[in-house]
């Protein structure tokens, strides 16, 4: 763990240069808006460790799998998210002396702000540079929200003992690498590179995919808060093009340079107007100015945080990693587009290629239905049913028929591009998540036309899958699923793991569910999806045999189901008895040693308890998380917010407490010591639920919303809002008493702690 970031409630602050820390604040420090996103890095030269990071979202390059052999079946690429050309970079010089942090005889004063509230990056210092000058340095940036292709800069220079010249060197740089490269290809091709005045323009497409990008920069030049109307000159060579700006800067007085810049892109422009839109929003972003650009910034994050935000008295280090959180998801996806979808690691790093894993319809999908509007989960929804001929063609390679899905572990377009045999082949469960996601969307939201406008036929190519992966055991007399890879990695090829089993059978009998629904109700759209999937009675009927006969293995010792079938083959050691000297295994063990242990990555058995607790009791749950929470590493980022879920359910409360905290401080904490390659942004969204539906409590039973709240010992209080078909509730739980309102026109009638209490509007009830 690390701990140099001081407790705030609404800003991430580092204070004091370390060239150790760049990298770890290079991610935790960085930004997006959806359209694009950039790490921390400097946007003057910097000479020491640091990893480059600008994405655009949707762009991705194949990259051809690298394995030492091949097998049928097995993805030709591996999709990743690439580094785009460079928009921020200023490169600086006093009296001829470039500016580099790794070179400066001194750097004090050093400070950066994370400003969770309004959505600005800020950075300041003093540096003495190897020819003895002195300056101050203020830079402030954001990435737009209301230009989403536009980021803005404003970038101060104070001399603090003398005159001296100041040179600015703006520029864009298209020579740029991903650091996770299978076979060092060059993913970009430069085109062309323009400037006219203070305007700079790089065109360049992508190989293989060819999305063709346009970066683009503007940049003025500020004495004293005065302009300065200076035509730049040009600097340019194959890969860069900028301008230089050069003025003599008395002591004490301020020359300021502000540059905006960003990206275009062949997705959403025409190729050949690109350099046309980039000016369109270049004009918009400078007509409006950096200070009104940033106080749109400001007032847009007040509106998201209006109904996104969870305020906690009492643990300023828990308020802190909730809004990090939470900030990061906003940052990442705002819905706008549904071609889009949410990666691992957002804008912040390369690991998992960017790419859209189960975590979108296990974690995220929840928090966006209750802090946004139905639509932006409903574009998540329909990111999947635009990929079914993918996922239909993903089974076809593995040698599934007559219309079977299998949705990829890893993708960027719908094809598989997971380039791991025991994920790609065996880790079949995520299937299972999609259906579990259109479940809970129309569980929470109400609106069923989602089921026959696209849902029932992916409904259909999941539940066909799961017919065909299962086979008949004679000695069993059950359908059983063999080889695969649970949520638990560290357990591979295994037969019939539990959950695997468990959320198959659900998917056939809730797809079954559905048919009968669509039919009574929605004749039209039935006798369009059957038409098209050619799906027959008798095909069903055998659908119905498997969810009538899966066999889940179970232990009559313990009282549990089995995680797999040899799992007490195992020698049950727990975690507590590991020495934390082999801690994490995943760094410090082989990969054959793990397999053979008992040791769980994450909830796998507990995973299938949260998703449908409905189906078990409260006494069942805790036995099986009194077994397999002592073998539980939470090696996975996915791993602690469950587990806080649950322990709350079981008034485990300091437990529930000690899981929320590793979650929301996974990457401030740096817990996996792994941050310098990007964050956790998937699992910041199990960190809200560890809140609303941990500590609140919060389901939907009988088709309203309920709570049973719960508060740490360590908390005075702590609050959050709902939105719940369009109704917004605020809960409000101290140790005394919790309190409920209603925004909205009309009454609504909720659960609390089992009993009815009904919201009137703008009254505040105490329960």
């Amino acid at each position: 763990m690390h701990d140099y970031l001081k407790p705030d409630p609404w800003s991430i602050i580092e204070e004091g240069f370390d060239k150790d820390r760049v990298k770890s604040s290079e991610s935790i420090f960085s930004q997006g808006n959806g359209h694009m996103g950039q790490r921390a890095n400097f946007e003057e030269s910097y000479s020491g460790d640091t990893f480059q990071g600008s994405y655009i979202a949707g762009v991705y390059y194949p990259d051809k799998t690298r394995v030492g052999w091949w097998k049928n079946g097995y993805p030709e690429y591996f999709a990743k998210v690439l580094n785009a050309p460079n928009w921020i970079g200023i490169d600086v010089f006093i009296n001829g002396e470039p500016l580099d942090l790794n070179t400066c005889k001194k750097v004090t004063d050093f400070r950066r702000e994370l400003n969770m509230k309004e959505g600005w990056y800020r950075r300041s210092f003093t540096a003495t540079l190897p020819n003895e000058v002195m300056i101050q340095v203020n830079i402030i940036r954001f990435l737009s929200l209301h230009i989403d292709e536009v980021g803005a800069i404003r970038y101060e220079i104070i001399p603090r003992d003398a005159d001296v010249e100041v040179k600015f060197h703006p520029y864009l740089d298209s020579g740029i690498t991903n650091e996770d490269t299978n076979w060092d290809d060059t993913f970009w091709e430069t085109t062309e590179l323009t400037s006219k005045e203070n305007r700079a323009f790089i065109e360049s497409q992508t190989l293989k995919t060819n999305f063709q990008v346009c970066t683009f920069m503007e940049s003025h030049l500020f004495l004293d808060g005065q302009h300065l109307n200076k035509n730049p000159s040009e600097v340019k060579n194959k890969l860069r093009i900028g301008h230089e700006f050069v003025q003599t800067v008395k002591n004490g007085e301020t020359l300021t340079l502000q540059k905006f810049g960003g990206y275009t892109v062949s997705r959403n422009h025409k190729a050949s107007e690109l350099v046309d839109a980039a000016k369109k929003s270049l004009k918009r972003a400078v007509d409006l100015g950096f200070e009104s650009l940033l106080e749109q910034q400001k007032q847009a994050w007040a509106k998201i945080w209006d109904t996104a935000d969870i305020t906690i008295e009492g643990d300023i280090k828990a308020q802190q990693g909730i809004r990090f959180n939470i900030f990061q998801l906003n940052q990442t996806y705002l819905g706008k587009d549904s071609r889009l979808n949410i990666g691992p690691k957002g804008f912040t790093g390369e690991k998992y290629g960017g790419s859209t894993y189960w975590d979108t319809e296990a974690y995220c999908i929840p928090f966006y239905m209750a802090t946004k509007n139905q639509k932006v989960a409903r574009s998540l929804l329909k990111y999947r049913y635009n990929h079914l001929e993918k996922a239909i063609e993903n089974a076809q390679k593995l040698g599934f028929t007559k219309g079977a899905a299998l949705y990829p572990m890893v993708t960027m377009n719908g094809e598989e591009s997971h380039n791991e045999w025991e994920i790609t082949f065996e880790e079949i469960h995520r299937n299972g998540a999609i259906a579990f996601a259109i479940f809970n969307y129309f569980r929470y939201t109400g609106d069923y036309s989602y089921i026959p406008e696209m849902g029932l036929e992916v409904l259909i190519g999941i539940a066909r899958f799961w017919h065909q992966r299962a086979n008949f055991s004679e000695l069993k007399g059950k359908y059983v699923i063999l080889g695969v890879t649970g949520p638990n990695e560290y357990e591979n090829n295994v037969n019939n793991n539990w959950y695997t089993n468990y959320i198959g059978k659900w998917c056939i009998a809730y797809a079954l569910q559905q048919l009968t629904k669509v039919k009574d109700g929605f004749g039209e759209d039935y006798k369009r999806v059957i038409g098209k999937t050619r799906l027959t009675d008798e095909e069903t009927a055998k659908w119905q045999k498997v969810a009538d006969n899966m066999y889940f293995p179970y232990s009559e010792e313990h009282q549990v189901f089995l995680q797999q079938d040899g799992f007490l083959d195992k020698e049950l050691i727990t975690v507590k008895n590991l020495p934390k000297a082999q801690r994490p295994i995943n760094q410090k063990w082989s990969w054959d040693r793990i397999l053979r242990s008992p040791y769980i990555k994450q909830a796998d058995v507990l995973q299938g308890f949260y998703f449908f607790e409905d189906h078990f009791t409260t006494k069942q749950l805790e036995k099986h998380f009194d077994f397999y929470e002592p073998f539980t590493v939470h090696e996975s980022s996915l791993s602690p917010c469950v587990h806080s879920i649950q322990a709350a359910k079981l008034d485990k409360m300091q437990q529930a407490y000690e899981f929320y905290l590793r979650t929301s401080r996974l990457d401030l904490d740096d817990y996996n010591k792994e941050v310098e390659e990007g964050l956790h942004i998937t699992s910041m969204a199990g960190t809200w639920m560890s809140i609303v539906e941990g500590f609140g409590g919060m389901r939907i039973v009988d088709d309203k919303l309920s709570f049973r709240p719960r508060i740490p010992e360590q908390w005075s209080s702590y609050s959050f809002k709902i939105n719940f078909r369009n109704r917004i509730v605020k809960v409000t739980v101290t140790k005394e008493k919790t309190e409920f309102s209603l925004d909205g026109k009309n009454e609504m009638s909720i659960r609390v702690n089992g009993e009815r209490v009904v919201l009137h509007p703008d009254t505040v009830v105490a329960v």
